[in-house]
């Protein structure tokens, strides 16, 4: 039971950090394996180099996670954090070779993955007893990507890829000037009597909703590593696959938009069945049919779901599960063990599967590690007086 008294977030400052966050995202997500494709580095290789991003993602965010529940300044830990990164990732400017990317990715994501947590903690900490406005604090940070995205798809048309580290750098000089103007929210109080971090991982619906997360990044490893790639080798141009990666964005925002009724209307168990059984029906299109371009644009309006729902209702979940002193650890359990192990793992063997036979095979697995994260929390998420039970 939370004891605080309700404190109105800096919806604008909040809402600039996401901006530039997503910024960064909707510039290497698509375009960072288009970078090392054209440094002439195998799939393996950018599956690798994925890998090793995605890696850090299952450790760091713990270790910063409980340095920051420990000392309580989560918005310290952030801008220690991005001014790191920073530093890390120009290394990338100097070293093109393969051991030079691959430690500086390692470097540069043990610091990356420090902020995104624990920013989520300090929003959620502002919002406290209202979660549900959540959705639409996070929805800039989709018009940021969307702004990337886009932007960088019309520029680089006709141009090499060689710009794309530079793009990244701004936008890290930018999350960083971002941390800078956002307040650490007020201390939230709890009872004594909280239950242990080990008593909330071990309950039977948290560890279900562990392995539906990690399933869910692993199937979007694919999308992360090699969307773009596995389009060019179709024959599409860069600024149609910019706009491509772009509507799957612009549909998340509907979706932030419309969750907090969602939420009444539906209950978030029933969203997130919702969600896992379209990211089977999205990666199955995509991977058996990638020549039409119809297929393609409904594929990517199902992003909505495969992101926009499933990552509002399970933040909607974990918050639930994870206050107070734990909340800085649960979320750095989420990103740890699906973005991190999820997506690590995920990248990996797309990387290797790429070579062997190309996106449709890679695609085809996302959507079987869908359908198992669907069983899993169809079974799993049941238990009275849980959030994920309507």
């Amino acid at each position: 039971m939370h004891l605080s008294t309700q404190a109105e977030p800096p919806v604008w400052r909040i809402s600039a950090f996401y901006f530039f966050y997503f910024a960064s995202v909707g510039t290497l997500s698509p375009y960072w394996s288009l970078y090392l494709d054209w440094r002439g580095f195998s799939g393996a290789d950018i599956g690798e180099m994925a890998a090793a991003l995605a890696a850090t993602k299952i450790f760091a965010p713990y270790v910063w996670g409980a340095l920051a529940d420990r000392t309580g300044a989560r918005m310290g830990v952030v801008r220690i954090a991005a001014a790191c990164a920073l530093l890390a990732f120009s290394v990338v400017l100097v070293r093109t070779d393969y051991l030079g990317i691959f430690l500086a990715m390692l470097v540069y994501g043990f610091f990356w993955n420090a902020n995104l947590p624990q920013f989520e903690a300090n929003t959620l900490t502002f919002l406290r007893d209202q979660p549900q406005r959540y959705s639409k604090l996070r929805l800039w940070g989709s018009v940021g990507f969307i702004v990337a995205v886009m932007g960088i798809g019309w520029w680089a048309r006709d141009a090499s890829p060689a710009f794309v580290p530079y793009v990244t750098l701004a936008w890290l000089v930018a999350i960083f000037a971002a941390s800078l103007w956002v307040p650490e929210a007020p201390a939230q109080k709890t009872h004594t009597s909280s239950a242990s971090l080990r008593g909330i991982v071990t309950q039977p619906a948290v560890l279900a909703l562990f392995a539906a997360c990690f399933l869910v990044q692993l199937g979007h490893g694919p999308y992360y590593a090699f969307y773009t790639l596995y389009l060019v080798a179709q024959g599409y141009s860069r600024e149609l696959i910019g706009a491509l990666w772009a509507l799957g964005v612009v549909a998340e925002i509907g979706v932030f938009l419309l969750m907090p009724r969602w939420y009444v209307d539906w209950g978030a168990r029933r969203l997130l069945l919702w969600a896992l059984g379209l990211a089977v029906v999205r990666w199955t299109l995509i991977a058996l049919f990638p020549n039409i371009l119809a297929i393609l644009v409904f594929a990517q309006l199902l992003h909505a779901a495969t992101f926009g729902v499933f990552h509002g209702v399970v933040i909607h979940i974990f918050h639930h599960f994870f206050y107070g002193p734990h909340q800085g650890r649960g979320q750095a359990l989420y990103s740890s063990l699906s973005f991190g192990a999820g997506g690590a793992v995920g990248a990996l063997y797309a990387g290797y599967l790429w070579d062997m036979g190309g996106g449709q095979i890679i695609f085809g697995v996302a959507a079987v590690a869908s359908a198992v994260a669907w069983w899993i929390a169809y079974r799993g998420l049941v238990i009275a007086g849980n959030p994920a039970h309507p």
